[in-house]
């Protein structure tokens, strides 16, 4: 398990793709990481501004919204199967649009 890698959790309404965007020694020596949850359906529309988009290269099925403006804190025995890990692109533009849309670029 490591940072930018994609598994499977259950929100509470059902799985869902999550990236694990904690640092690399949170992730690997802490039980609490932090993940950005992801939709588990297709999208039927264009990613908003809040949104990055994911597809195959990133080891998912189908194209999925990655939502970058909620960080949740989960432990990370409830993530389970690994689906595959964001590519080196989109994590720059998760981090962009993390940053855009938390306001963070307005400090």
């Amino acid at each position: 398990m490591n940072a930018w890698d994609i598994y499977t959790f259950d929100p509470g309404y059902g799985d869902h793709p999550a990236v694990i965007i904690s640092e690399p020694n949170r992730v690997a020596n802490k039980p609490l990481i932090e993940i950005l949850l992801c939709s588990s359906q297709r999208p039927n529309r264009a990613a908003k501004p809040n949104e990055v988009l994911l597809d195959t290269a990133d080891g998912l099925s189908w194209e999925t919204l990655c939502k970058c403006d909620l960080i949740l804190a989960v432990d990370k025995s409830d993530l389970h199967t690994e689906r595959g890990s964001v590519t080196p692109e989109r994590r720059k533009q998760i981090v962009r649009t993390m940053i855009a849309a938390h306001g963070w670029n307005r400090l």
